[in-house]
């Protein structure tokens, strides 16, 4: 049975930049493209906006004019398309839970992650079940620029297994080279214990030893993924710092994040923060365990 990419619309630019990128996605996964839009008739004091069939329509038209697009570009795509009768947040959850990949439009640069996303991908983001992507309309000064890298932060080798699956997957998928990039720094000496200090020694160094770390990880899915060339970089810095370094070349970013328990669905981490505020490219945040 084919796979579901579903990529959220709201009429704005970044949501046709998503829907594009999410046909092509789906493409490559031989998926069924979902176009969806939530809307609920809520009586306003505008008269015009207080039409619930003028809303009506421009919520449909929102699912056609991005479908016309797909067409166009991806003719042989099987696309479907659904207007949600339910709130935004909860509703693009449901549909990230029932898809293989969410895809939403980012407004791109700026200073607040609230800013950046809205409160309504920041909302699913923080709380979907699956990975998502966030993408948003190419700057014209990006234009021209080699994308040919799928470029992954790798962190905590012990729960990164989901996030690398992703990357390889995608790297293999778009016959591009994967980066494996870790950043690292000289640990607290309240943390630093005796075992710590051995593992270094028998590495050669702190830096030796960030690098088996990241090698060790990687090593099971290069040897999944035997035909996608891997580039492991390790850099001390800050994990966001070095990871956006990484991206000269990326058309795609790939983030963990941890899975929402009961007390943390505010939590993304610090490299996904960095990675949504400042990525040049679409930004794919896997949740792990």
């Amino acid at each position: 049975m084919p796979g579901i990419v579903t990529v959220g619309l709201d009429g704005t630019d970044h949501s046709l930049a998503a829907a594009g990128w999410a046909a092509a996605e789906a493409a490559r996964r031989g998926a069924r493209l979902r176009l969806v839009h939530a809307w609920i008739w809520r009586p306003l004091d505008v008269p015009v906006a207080a039409d619930e069939e003028v809303q009506r329509r421009w919520a449909a038209e929102v699912l056609q004019e991005a479908a016309a697009r797909v067409a166009k570009d991806f003719p042989d795509l099987p696309v479907t398309r659904e207007i949600l009768a339910a709130e935004t947040v909860p509703a693009l959850i449901a549909e990230a839970a029932a898809a293989d990949l969410l895809v939403l439009g980012s407004r791109g640069h700026g200073t607040l992650v609230g800013y950046l996303l809205g409160s309504v991908g920041l909302h699913v983001l923080r709380q979907a079940a699956s990975p998502v992507v966030l993408v948003r309309s190419p700057r014209p000064e990006e234009a021209g620029q080699p994308r040919d890298e799928v470029v992954v932060g790798v962190q905590d080798e012990r729960e990164s297994g989901p996030v690398l699956e992703f990357a390889f997957a995608a790297a293999a998928a778009q016959g591009v080279t994967l980066r494996a990039v870790r950043a690292w720094n000289i640990p607290p000496v309240l943390v630093w214990g005796g075992e710590a200090m051995r593992a270094a020694d028998d590495a050669g160094g702190l830096e030796p030893l960030e690098r088996k770390r990241l090698a060790d990880a990687v090593r099971p899915w290069r040897e999944r993924f035997p035909q996608v060339e891997v580039v492991e970089h390790v850099e001390m810095g800050g994990a966001g710092q070095v990871l956006l370094a990484g991206c000269a070349r990326a058309r795609l970013l790939v983030v963990g994040r941890r899975s929402p328990g009961r007390h943390d669905l505010r939590k993304i981490g610090a490299a996904a923060h960095a990675a949504l505020h400042h990525a040049p490219c679409p930004v794919a945040v896997v949740p792990h365990p």
